[in-house]
């Protein structure tokens, strides 16, 4: 594993807030992506009194070969898990609110039903709460993107992960083409914000890059975020090369240029990291 560089290294907070949200998270019996991807920015979120919920267990039916999160037998759902976010919410006083999960290719809708029933909940315990969900690609089930789409959050967030042709390396259960159409469908069908993300360091080149952000442009993505990937495990990917500062600098020009209108480039950036402060407003 290369030496991580210093601008990725981020220390341990513990504060009143951070220990409350790890009980808050305990007492609901609650999964974030923080803790099961191991994402360096979890105690800065923690400390500004938030986390990013992951939901119907911490196994997931992919082997994605980047990701943390495990590969094992999927777990039963919860029923309670939607009404015990909420609480969760509003113990929190969060305004804004990530949820995401764990991949149910087991589940013939995907799971769409329960990301639905988390959102409603929410709604029903404060009605003012904005929502964002990273989803699955739910197979391309658009029955499935329509029952997510119906409870209206207020982004929709599924991530491509990488540029097409590291997807056999990277996600072989995916498919590039449909996570593009994915995030397609919900433009044309709603006027919900679609937001997406990539990692940077698998071995992708700068042209593919490019190619990537006229993809996502020519399909009106709104929100596009991009950071560094950082090796979990020596059973993981390796990194190719750490990119330096002054290249997410340059990417986001050239990602504005060709009409890309938010973006979020930084080394540490992650899907759901700092998701409130990036919301388009108006």
């Amino acid at each position: 594993m290369q030496r991580l560089p210093e601008y990725l290294k981020k220390g341990i907070i513990d504060t009143e807030k951070t220990k409350t949200v790890r009980h808050v998270l305990k007492d609901n019996c609650l999964n974030t992506v923080c803790e099961s991807a191991r994402c360096p920015n979890k105690s800065e979120c923690y400390a500004k009194n938030t986390a990013t919920f992951l939901i119907m267990g911490k196994n997931c039916t992919r082997n994605c070969r980047f990701c943390n999160i495990s590969c094992a037998l999927p777990e039963p759902l919860n029923p309670e898990e939607p009404q015990k976010i909420a609480d969760a919410v509003l113990k929190l006083s969060l305004k804004y609110v990530v949820i995401t999960s764990v991949t149910r290719d087991d589940l013939p809708d995907g799971g769409a039903n329960h990301f639905a029933s988390v959102i409603k909940q929410i709604k029903k315990a404060d009605s003012k709460v904005r929502t964002e969900v990273l989803t699955p690609d739910f197979k391309g089930n658009k029955n499935s993107i329509d029952t997510v789409i119906q409870e209206k959050p207020d982004v929709f967030n599924h991530n491509i992960e990488t540029v097409p042709s590291l997807y056999r390396k990277a996600r072989p259960q995916a498919e590039y083409s449909r996570s593009l159409e994915f995030l397609q469908y919900i433009k044309e069908t709603s006027n919900i914000l679609t937001k997406t993300g990539l990692m940077v360091g698998l071995g992708e080149t700068k042209e593919e890059l490019i190619n990537t952000f006229e993809d996502l442009a020519g399909i009106k993505c709104d929100i596009v975020t991009i950071g560094q990937y950082i090796q979990p495990s020596k059973q993981h990917l390796e990194v190719v090369r750490y990119y330096k500062p002054c290249e997410y600098e340059e990417l986001t020009l050239i990602a504005r240029k060709i009409g890309i209108k938010h973006t979020f480039f930084s080394p540490l950036t992650r899907s759901s990291y700092n998701a409130a402060s990036i919301f388009p407003e108006g």
